[in-house]
């Protein structure tokens, strides 16, 4: 090769690189939010007794629609698939089960019913409880809704079991209810009451959109309630970072107790 053309081939070599970096830098800026948004206050001590020992990590997912994934293309975009693919990612040697128990159209007190057989029998290490759609959307006693959430967090609280609460979706739908932040409210303030860890999708999804991100009708169905394939899958990686974060802060109390080797690794450029 000439040298001429050897000078021109590595330019234009320089120029796509150069491309390719801002696009991936870019994408990486997407599908993000601030540590104070996704930081789980509260620590997950048996989800991190699973990962150190590297036992079966199970994972139950409970909620109404958002859970089961209404809006996605199929079952394995709704945010607990994609949230098992995430972490046996970051942890490859460990087991890594998210079982998804999402009904939607259920009520609160109909989720309740069914913790028995959809939660406990599978002696998970942590629920995710995805809740408050509903009663945002509905006419609901706000009151009735909160001391519902706590009997929950009481009876998964009795089990040993890790819990995080999900917050609602930021979506045109909720937002035109005027319950919706009274919603939100009282599920925070349930959680720290009850000092249980709560993943503020609510406030996730509202930067987002106030941040450039995205715009709302990227990240919502066309019924303007549910996520869709992209807002799922973002929601599962931050979540999975989050869960990753809040397991690997807890300390070691037990001598002998075998680290996993694998580091949470950082979210691959999307």
């Amino acid at each position: 090769m000439s040298v001429r053309r050897l000078a021109v081939a590595s330019g234009i070599g320089l120029v796509l690189l150069a491309v390719g970096a801002s696009r991936g830098s870019g994408e990486v800026r997407r599908c993000s939010a601030p540590e104070e948004l996704t930081r789980l206050r509260v620590a997950l001590p048996n989800t991190a007794r699973a990962i150190r020992e590297q036992r079966a990590l199970v994972i139950v997912a409970i909620g109404s629609s958002s859970t089961e994934g209404i809006g996605a293309s199929d079952p394995a975009h709704a945010y607990p698939a994609v949230l098992a693919e995430e972490l046996r990612r970051r942890w490859p040697r460990l087991s890594v089960t998210v079982i998804n128990k999402g009904i939607g159209g259920e009520s609160v007190s109909e989720v309740l019913k069914r913790f028995e057989r959809d939660v406990l029998s599978h002696r998970p290490q942590l629920v995710i409880w995805q809740t408050g759609s509903l009663a945002a959307l509905g006419a609901a006693d706000v009151e009735g809704y909160a001391a519902a959430i706590r009997e929950g967090i009481g009876r998964l609280k009795t089990a040993r079991l890790d819990i995080v609460l999900m917050d609602p979706q930021f979506a045109p739908r909720v937002l035109a209810r005027p319950l919706h932040t009274r919603v939100v409210d009282t599920i925070a303030a349930a959680a720290a009451d009850t000092k249980v860890a709560v993943f503020r999708r609510f406030a996730i999804m509202q930067h987002w959109i106030s941040s450039g991100q995205y715009r709302l009708d990227e990240v919502i169905s066309r019924d303007g309630l549910h996520l869709n394939d992209l807002s799922y899958g973002c929601i599962a990686r931050l979540l999975a970072d989050s869960l990753a974060t809040a397991a690997h802060a807890v300390p070691s109390t037990e001598r002998g107790a075998a680290a996993i080797e694998e580091p949470p690794a950082a979210p691959a450029p999307r």
